[in-house]
């Protein structure tokens, strides 16, 4: 591991090294993380650096996001082989704090995003974001960055993010970074890693189905029939089942009957225990 990569685990300890940065002339750049990171959390990373001048990264598996059902306990946890990745990248620091750090005995505080948050994810995984939008509020307030970086993967949370700093009066900027993709098509997730390699070589199809519903939809297709059609098409590529395909509004996620508004497609389907999300703009 370079040794410029430094570790905080405190709030105080994150603190300060960002304001010896800011002392130091640097603006501060914050990527927030659950680690087993992959190429697309490294190319944050490196937006951060190049916007900013001083990165953060943090390392924090949420357990507010997971239900009880969920992978919480067997979520890849692997700080060293983290590290060593972000200092590769030009990562400052890494603030990889302990579970009581965060959620401290007493802790009693929930942060919800209404309206952005409630359709497609919010249906399918009721509990989710008011894990991700509390633990985002408590990092963006712990960092005090000048800006913070999210993947456009996540798109559904990248908007409720965008919602709460700016509801909240968070003084930092949230700037959506595109999904980085493998040669097949797959959006790059630590999730991936639970795939088998036969469900590896079905998972590429989702972004092959989801770019030819956007085509059909561009081609006067009805928005339903393309959301339909391309569902259909999951389960017949091999998946095992699909929460949804929805063309919706690019910035409010609600339903849309055409596209005279910017639109973006969004998924989630299952490929045996994994499931997979992706989406593009249309």
């Amino acid at each position: 591991m370079a040794a410029s990569l430094s570790i905080v685990r405190t709030v105080s300890e994150l603190r300060e090294a960002v304001a010896r940065a800011r002392a130091a002339g640097a603006g501060v750049g914050f990527a927030p993380t659950m680690g087993a990171l992959h190429e697309g959390h490294l190319s944050l990373i490196r937006a951060a650096k190049a916007r900013c001048g001083f990165a953060v990264a943090s390392l924090f598996v949420n357990p507010r996001q997971f239900a009880p059902h969920e992978d919480f306990d067997r979520y890849p946890r692997t700080e060293a082989a983290d590290a060593a990745l972000l200092a590769s990248a030009g990562c400052d620091l890494l603030f990889a704090p302990e579970r009581e750090a965060m959620y401290p005995p007493g802790f009693s505080t929930s942060v919800h995003v209404a309206e952005v948050s409630a359709p497609l994810e919010g249906e399918m995984r009721p509990h989710f974001f008011g894990g991700v939008a509390t633990v985002v509020t408590k990092l963006l307030l712990q960092a005090q960055a000048d800006a913070a970086f999210f993947g456009e993967k996540d798109y559904q949370q990248l908007l409720v993010v965008k919602r709460l700093a700016r509801d909240l009066d968070i003084p930092t900027e949230i700037i959506g970074c595109p999904t980085l993709r493998e040669q097949d098509g797959l959006a790059l997730s630590s999730r991936n890693a639970y795939l088998s390699a036969d469900e590896r070589r079905i998972a590429g199809r989702l972004n092959l189905v989801l770019h030819e519903a956007i085509k059909a939809a561009h081609a006067g297709e009805p928005i339903a029939r393309a959301e339909a059609d391309a569902a259909h098409r999951l389960l017949g590529a091999g998946f095992s089942s699909v929460d949804y395909v929805a063309i919706r509004h690019a910035e409010t996620l609600e339903p849309i009957t055409d596209l005279a508004a910017p639109a973006r497609i969004l998924a989630a389907a299952w490929l045996g225990k994994t499931r997979l999300i992706d989406n593009m703009a249309v």
